[in-house]
Protein backbone atom coordinates (compact mmCIF):
# COMPACT_ATOMS: atom_id res chain seq x y z
CA UNK A 1 0.00 0.00 0.00
CA UNK A 2 1.64 3.33 -1.00
CA UNK A 3 2.49 5.79 1.69
CA UNK A 4 1.00 8.66 -0.27
CA UNK A 5 -2.10 7.56 -2.06
CA UNK A 6 -2.49 8.83 -5.66
CA UNK A 7 -5.21 11.30 -6.21
CA UNK A 8 -7.34 10.53 -9.15
CA UNK A 9 -8.46 13.43 -11.33
CA UNK A 10 -12.00 14.44 -11.30
CA UNK A 11 -14.02 13.02 -14.13
CA UNK A 12 -15.71 16.33 -14.71
CA UNK A 13 -12.55 18.28 -15.42
CA UNK A 14 -10.58 18.18 -18.73
CA UNK A 15 -7.63 20.28 -17.47
CA UNK A 16 -5.12 18.88 -14.97
CA UNK A 17 -5.50 20.25 -11.54
CA UNK A 18 -1.90 21.59 -11.50
CA UNK A 19 -2.54 23.72 -14.60
CA UNK A 20 -5.97 24.73 -13.55
CA UNK A 21 -4.54 26.28 -10.44
CA UNK A 22 -1.99 28.30 -12.39
CA UNK A 23 -3.13 31.83 -13.17
CA UNK A 24 -3.47 32.93 -16.78
CA UNK A 25 -0.69 35.54 -16.46
CA UNK A 26 1.79 32.86 -15.39
CA UNK A 27 0.93 30.73 -18.41
CA UNK A 28 1.57 33.63 -20.73
CA UNK A 29 4.88 34.37 -19.04
CA UNK A 30 5.99 30.79 -19.58
CA UNK A 31 5.14 31.05 -23.27
CA UNK A 32 7.28 34.20 -23.61
CA UNK A 33 10.15 32.41 -21.86
CA UNK A 34 9.90 29.54 -24.33
CA UNK A 35 9.88 31.97 -27.28
CA UNK A 36 12.88 33.76 -25.86
CA UNK A 37 14.80 30.51 -25.56
CA UNK A 38 14.00 29.66 -29.19
CA UNK A 39 15.22 33.10 -30.38
CA UNK A 40 18.42 32.78 -28.34
CA UNK A 41 19.28 29.36 -29.77
CA UNK A 42 18.50 30.66 -33.28
CA UNK A 43 20.92 33.55 -32.85
CA UNK A 44 23.62 31.21 -31.56
CA UNK A 45 23.06 28.90 -34.50
CA UNK A 46 23.27 31.78 -36.99
CA UNK A 47 26.62 32.98 -35.59
CA UNK A 48 28.86 30.35 -37.21
CA UNK A 49 26.94 30.67 -40.49
CA UNK A 50 27.48 34.44 -40.59
CA UNK A 51 31.16 33.95 -39.76
CA UNK A 52 31.55 31.54 -42.70
CA UNK A 53 29.81 34.01 -45.07
CA UNK A 54 32.08 36.87 -43.97
CA UNK A 55 35.17 34.70 -44.39
CA UNK A 56 34.18 33.63 -47.89
CA UNK A 57 33.32 37.20 -48.95
CA UNK A 58 36.60 38.56 -47.58
CA UNK A 59 38.51 35.95 -49.58
CA UNK A 60 36.75 36.76 -52.85
CA UNK A 61 36.63 40.59 -52.50
CA UNK A 62 39.32 42.43 -54.52
CA UNK A 63 42.06 44.11 -52.53
CA UNK A 64 42.85 47.67 -53.66
CA UNK A 65 46.42 48.72 -53.00
CA UNK A 66 47.26 52.40 -53.41
CA UNK A 67 50.59 52.84 -55.13
CA UNK A 68 52.33 56.03 -54.01
CA UNK A 69 53.10 58.39 -56.88
CA UNK A 70 56.80 59.24 -56.89
CA UNK A 71 57.49 62.92 -56.35
CA UNK A 72 58.97 64.55 -59.39
CA UNK A 73 61.25 67.45 -58.59
CA UNK A 74 60.52 70.47 -60.76
CA UNK A 75 63.46 72.01 -62.52
CA UNK A 76 64.34 75.55 -61.58
CA UNK A 77 64.03 78.28 -64.19
CA UNK A 78 67.37 78.54 -66.06
CA UNK A 79 66.99 82.22 -66.99
CA UNK A 80 69.93 83.35 -64.88
CA UNK A 81 72.08 80.53 -66.25
CA UNK A 82 71.27 81.62 -69.82
CA UNK A 83 72.06 85.26 -69.01
CA UNK A 84 75.53 84.35 -67.73
CA UNK A 85 76.20 82.10 -70.71
CA UNK A 86 75.28 84.77 -73.26
CA UNK A 87 77.39 87.41 -71.48
CA UNK A 88 80.43 85.11 -71.52
CA UNK A 89 79.75 83.84 -75.05
CA UNK A 90 79.59 87.33 -76.58
CA UNK A 91 82.95 88.28 -75.05
CA UNK A 92 84.65 84.97 -75.82
CA UNK A 93 87.21 84.15 -78.53
CA UNK A 94 87.57 80.68 -79.97
CA UNK A 95 91.28 81.31 -80.56
CA UNK A 96 91.95 81.97 -76.91
CA UNK A 97 90.63 79.27 -74.60
CA UNK A 98 93.04 79.65 -71.71
CA UNK A 99 91.33 82.44 -69.75
CA UNK A 100 89.05 81.79 -66.82
CA UNK A 101 85.99 82.98 -68.73
CA UNK A 102 86.65 80.57 -71.58
CA UNK A 103 87.08 77.62 -69.20
CA UNK A 104 83.90 78.56 -67.38
CA UNK A 105 82.11 78.86 -70.71
CA UNK A 106 83.30 75.41 -71.78
CA UNK A 107 81.99 73.96 -68.52
CA UNK A 108 78.58 75.54 -69.09
CA UNK A 109 78.37 74.61 -72.78
CA UNK A 110 80.74 71.76 -73.72
CA UNK A 111 81.00 71.32 -77.47
CA UNK A 112 79.40 74.71 -78.29
CA UNK A 113 81.30 76.75 -80.87
CA UNK A 114 82.64 80.14 -79.79
CA UNK A 115 82.70 83.32 -81.90
CA UNK A 116 85.82 84.63 -83.69
CA UNK A 117 85.96 88.42 -83.28
CA UNK A 118 87.72 90.47 -85.91
CA UNK A 119 91.13 91.89 -85.23
CA UNK A 120 90.87 94.91 -82.97
CA UNK A 121 87.09 94.62 -82.59
CA UNK A 122 85.75 95.12 -79.08
CA UNK A 123 82.15 94.31 -78.30
CA UNK A 124 80.70 96.21 -75.39
CA UNK A 125 77.87 94.56 -73.50
CA UNK A 126 76.04 96.94 -71.21
CA UNK A 127 73.23 94.71 -70.02
CA UNK A 128 72.05 91.11 -70.42
CA UNK A 129 68.54 90.12 -69.31
CA UNK A 130 66.27 87.14 -69.90
CA UNK A 131 62.90 88.26 -71.25
CA UNK A 132 61.23 84.88 -71.78
CA UNK A 133 61.68 81.28 -70.68
CA UNK A 134 59.71 78.23 -71.75
CA UNK A 135 59.94 74.56 -70.78
CA UNK A 136 59.58 72.66 -74.04
CA UNK A 137 59.55 69.11 -72.62
CA UNK A 138 60.95 67.15 -69.71
CA UNK A 139 64.27 68.83 -69.02
CA UNK A 140 64.39 70.91 -72.23
CA UNK A 141 64.19 74.70 -71.96
CA UNK A 142 64.38 77.69 -74.29
CA UNK A 143 65.36 81.07 -72.86
CA UNK A 144 65.24 84.33 -74.83
CA UNK A 145 67.92 86.79 -73.70
CA UNK A 146 68.07 90.50 -74.55
CA UNK A 147 71.52 92.08 -74.94
CA UNK A 148 71.91 95.83 -74.78
CA UNK A 149 75.04 97.37 -76.29
CA UNK A 150 74.80 101.15 -76.28
CA UNK A 151 71.62 102.02 -78.15
CA UNK A 152 71.42 98.61 -79.82
CA UNK A 153 69.36 95.72 -78.43
CA UNK A 154 69.67 92.17 -79.77
CA UNK A 155 67.84 89.01 -78.79
CA UNK A 156 69.22 85.46 -78.59
CA UNK A 157 67.44 82.16 -77.98
CA UNK A 158 69.44 79.74 -75.80
CA UNK A 159 68.59 75.99 -75.73
CA UNK A 160 69.26 74.32 -72.37
CA UNK A 161 68.80 70.90 -70.81
CA UNK A 162 68.15 70.42 -67.10
CA UNK A 163 69.44 67.58 -64.97
CA UNK A 164 66.88 64.82 -64.43
CA UNK A 165 67.72 64.60 -60.72
CA UNK A 166 66.14 67.96 -59.95
CA UNK A 167 69.43 69.31 -58.59
CA UNK A 168 69.09 72.55 -60.56
CA UNK A 169 72.03 71.79 -62.87
CA UNK A 170 71.81 72.90 -66.49
CA UNK A 171 73.88 72.61 -69.63
CA UNK A 172 73.68 74.64 -72.82
CA UNK A 173 72.84 72.23 -75.63
CA UNK A 174 73.86 74.38 -78.61
CA UNK A 175 75.03 77.81 -79.63
CA UNK A 176 72.44 80.61 -79.27
CA UNK A 177 70.25 81.70 -82.18
CA UNK A 178 69.65 85.34 -83.12
CA UNK A 179 65.92 86.05 -82.86
CA UNK A 180 63.61 89.05 -83.45
CA UNK A 181 62.49 90.97 -80.43
CA UNK A 182 59.08 90.48 -78.85
CA UNK A 183 56.27 92.44 -80.42
CA UNK A 184 54.71 95.19 -78.37
CA UNK A 185 51.00 94.83 -77.68
CA UNK A 186 48.43 97.54 -77.26
CA UNK A 187 47.79 98.59 -73.70
CA UNK A 188 44.33 97.67 -72.41
CA UNK A 189 41.83 100.44 -71.91
CA UNK A 190 41.82 102.04 -68.49
CA UNK A 191 38.87 101.73 -66.14
CA UNK A 192 39.59 105.15 -64.66
CA UNK A 193 37.57 107.27 -67.07
CA UNK A 194 35.85 109.70 -64.73
CA UNK A 195 37.90 112.82 -63.92
CA UNK A 196 37.73 113.81 -60.26
CA UNK A 197 36.92 117.51 -59.86
CA UNK A 198 39.88 119.57 -58.71
CA UNK A 199 39.46 120.87 -55.18
CA UNK A 200 36.88 118.22 -54.27
CA UNK A 201 37.04 116.31 -51.00
CA UNK A 202 38.36 113.22 -52.80
CA UNK A 203 41.02 115.09 -54.80
CA UNK A 204 42.24 116.93 -51.69
CA UNK A 205 42.45 113.71 -49.67
CA UNK A 206 44.56 111.79 -52.18
CA UNK A 207 46.79 114.81 -52.85
CA UNK A 208 47.54 115.41 -49.17
CA UNK A 209 48.02 111.72 -48.50
CA UNK A 210 50.53 111.12 -51.33
CA UNK A 211 52.41 114.31 -50.52
CA UNK A 212 52.86 113.23 -46.90
CA UNK A 213 53.69 109.66 -47.89
CA UNK A 214 56.31 110.49 -50.57
CA UNK A 215 58.01 113.42 -48.85
CA UNK A 216 57.81 112.12 -45.27
CA UNK A 217 56.43 115.48 -44.12
CA UNK A 218 53.10 115.22 -42.35
CA UNK A 219 50.98 112.45 -40.86
CA UNK A 220 49.59 109.73 -43.14
CA UNK A 221 47.55 107.91 -40.51
CA UNK A 222 44.79 110.49 -40.52
CA UNK A 223 43.97 109.61 -44.14
CA UNK A 224 43.73 105.83 -43.62
CA UNK A 225 40.57 103.83 -42.95
CA UNK A 226 40.26 102.27 -39.47
CA UNK A 227 42.49 99.23 -39.05
CA UNK A 228 44.71 100.08 -42.03
CA UNK A 229 48.44 100.55 -41.42
CA UNK A 230 51.03 101.96 -43.81
CA UNK A 231 54.66 100.89 -44.17
CA UNK A 232 56.84 104.00 -44.67
CA UNK A 233 59.04 104.52 -47.71
CA UNK A 234 62.77 103.96 -47.42
CA UNK A 235 65.05 106.98 -47.63
CA UNK A 236 65.76 109.05 -49.60
CA UNK A 237 62.38 110.72 -49.89
CA UNK A 238 61.22 113.17 -52.53
CA UNK A 239 61.58 116.90 -52.09
CA UNK A 240 58.12 117.75 -53.37
CA UNK A 241 55.11 116.11 -55.02
CA UNK A 242 52.84 117.61 -57.68
CA UNK A 243 49.50 115.92 -58.35
CA UNK A 244 48.76 116.20 -62.07
CA UNK A 245 45.56 114.18 -62.54
CA UNK A 246 43.05 112.18 -60.48
CA UNK A 247 40.65 109.81 -62.25
CA UNK A 248 38.02 107.43 -60.86
CA UNK A 249 36.09 104.37 -62.00
CA UNK A 250 32.66 105.66 -60.96
CA UNK A 251 30.67 108.85 -61.41
CA UNK A 252 29.88 108.87 -57.70
CA UNK A 253 32.99 111.04 -57.28
CA UNK A 254 31.20 113.96 -58.96
CA UNK A 255 28.68 114.18 -56.11
CA UNK A 256 29.19 115.03 -52.44
CA UNK A 257 30.68 112.33 -50.22
CA UNK A 258 28.18 109.43 -50.35
CA UNK A 259 26.94 107.20 -47.53
CA UNK A 260 29.24 105.18 -45.31
CA UNK A 261 30.77 102.09 -46.90
CA UNK A 262 30.72 103.38 -50.47
CA UNK A 263 33.91 102.30 -52.24
CA UNK A 264 35.50 103.84 -55.31
CA UNK A 265 38.87 103.30 -56.98
CA UNK A 266 40.98 106.21 -58.19
CA UNK A 267 44.18 106.55 -60.18
CA UNK A 268 46.50 109.41 -59.25
CA UNK A 269 49.25 110.66 -61.55
CA UNK A 270 51.93 112.58 -59.69
CA UNK A 271 55.33 114.07 -60.42
CA UNK A 272 57.79 113.48 -57.58
CA UNK A 273 60.91 115.62 -57.60
CA UNK A 274 64.19 114.70 -55.91
CA UNK A 275 67.82 115.80 -56.28
CA UNK A 276 68.27 113.80 -59.49
CA UNK A 277 65.12 114.23 -61.57
CA UNK A 278 61.36 114.68 -61.70
CA UNK A 279 59.76 111.23 -61.70
CA UNK A 280 56.29 110.51 -63.12
CA UNK A 281 54.55 108.08 -60.73
CA UNK A 282 51.08 106.52 -60.79
CA UNK A 283 49.16 105.26 -57.75
CA UNK A 284 45.93 103.26 -57.73
CA UNK A 285 43.99 103.80 -54.52
CA UNK A 286 40.81 102.26 -53.17
CA UNK A 287 38.83 104.88 -51.28
CA UNK A 288 36.06 104.31 -48.74
CA UNK A 289 33.51 106.86 -47.54
CA UNK A 290 32.98 107.28 -43.79
CA UNK A 291 31.38 110.10 -41.78
CA UNK A 292 31.29 112.52 -44.69
CA UNK A 293 34.90 112.11 -45.82
CA UNK A 294 37.04 109.83 -47.96
CA UNK A 295 39.68 107.46 -46.52
CA UNK A 296 42.36 105.27 -48.10
CA UNK A 297 41.30 101.62 -47.79
CA UNK A 298 44.11 100.07 -49.86
CA UNK A 299 46.90 100.80 -52.32
CA UNK A 300 46.84 98.65 -55.49
CA UNK A 301 50.00 98.05 -57.49
CA UNK A 302 48.42 96.80 -60.73
CA UNK A 303 46.24 98.51 -63.33
CA UNK A 304 42.51 97.92 -63.48
CA UNK A 305 41.58 97.22 -67.11
CA UNK A 306 38.12 97.65 -68.52
CA UNK A 307 35.79 94.90 -67.38
CA UNK A 308 37.00 94.34 -63.82
CA UNK A 309 34.38 94.03 -61.06
CA UNK A 310 33.78 97.05 -58.88
CA UNK A 311 32.86 96.79 -55.23
CA UNK A 312 30.40 99.40 -54.00
CA UNK A 313 30.07 98.56 -50.32
CA UNK A 314 32.92 96.73 -48.64
CA UNK A 315 33.92 96.64 -44.99
CA UNK A 316 37.40 97.99 -44.30
CA UNK A 317 37.36 98.10 -40.52
CA UNK A 318 39.70 95.16 -39.96
CA UNK A 319 43.46 95.23 -39.65
CA UNK A 320 45.52 95.58 -42.81
CA UNK A 321 49.04 96.57 -43.75
CA UNK A 322 49.94 98.67 -46.78
CA UNK A 323 53.48 98.28 -48.00
CA UNK A 324 55.42 97.82 -51.20
CA UNK A 325 55.41 94.80 -53.47
CA UNK A 326 52.35 92.75 -54.42
CA UNK A 327 48.72 93.77 -54.20
CA UNK A 328 48.16 95.72 -51.02
CA UNK A 329 44.65 95.65 -49.66
CA UNK A 330 42.63 96.10 -46.55
CA UNK A 331 41.61 92.89 -44.86
CA UNK A 332 38.02 92.00 -45.63
CA UNK A 333 37.94 94.17 -48.74
CA UNK A 334 38.56 93.75 -52.40
CA UNK A 335 41.98 94.82 -53.53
Amino acid sequence: MPVFPRREPSSGSLVPSSEAAVPVRLVRARRWVRLGRVAMWGALAAGPVALVVMTVSSETAPVIVKTPVPHQARSADPSGYAELFVALWLRSDSRSEQSGDERRLRAMAPGVDLPEPREGAQLSVDRVMAVRSAQLSDGAWSVTVAVQSGEEVRYFSVPLVASGSGSGAFVVAAAPARMPGPQAMRAPGSAYRVPVPEGSELASTVSEFLTAYLTGVGETGRYLAPGVRLAPLDAPRYERVEVEQVSADDTVVKRPVPENGTVVRVQVQVRAVDADAAWPLVYNLRMSARDGRWEIASVDTGPKPVGYTRARRVGVGRSAVLGTGGPLRAAGGVG
